[in-house]
């Protein structure tokens, strides 16, 4: 599992006093927590899609920081992202690139035969049960927006 995955490799980094490392483990495991807590979940049980999920937002909203602080000016503060990116990423399924998203997204469009934009909601509803972890969903986004136009 994931979160023992997690559990142990936080440990490891205590050891060797991989500071970076176990900083951005013990954010991803916190978050983790919170999402427990706020779904209400057993606090024992965390399945492989709880992780994902949450590891999946966490390097959204890191991508959002970076794009930020580099208007800013803080090239510091973006690269210390782009780090925690690169160790949260190690428990995230590989990700897909996009000519593999666009046949995924053909296969949907076969599937549902999309009548223009009033069928996005359709369309991303099955693109997000396809490709939820394995894809950046605004890219996903994009492409089916450029291809009901």
């Amino acid at each position: 599992m994931l979160y023992e995955q997690l559990t142990n490799d936080m440990k490891e980094a205590m050891k060797n006093k991989d500071k970076e490392t176990l900083s951005t483990i013990r954010l991803l495991k916190s978050a983790i927590d919170l999402y427990k807590i706020n779904n209400k979940m057993d606090r024992d049980t965390v399945s492989d899609d709880v992780v994902v999920d949450v590891a999946s937002k966490q390097v959204k909203t890191h991508r959002e920081s970076i794009v930020e602080f580099r208007n800013a000016g803080r090239e510091d503060l973006a690269s210390k992202l782009e780090t925690e990116i690169k160790i949260i990423e190690k428990y995230l399924p590989a990700q897909l690139s996009r000519q593999e998203i666009e046949h995924v997204i053909n296969d949907i469009f076969d599937k549902l035969n999309p009548n223009g934009r009033n069928d996005l909601g359709k369309v991303m509803k099955e693109a997000n049960v396809l490709l939820k972890g394995k894809a950046d969903m605004k890219l996903v986004s994009d492409i089916v927006m450029s291809k009901l136009n």
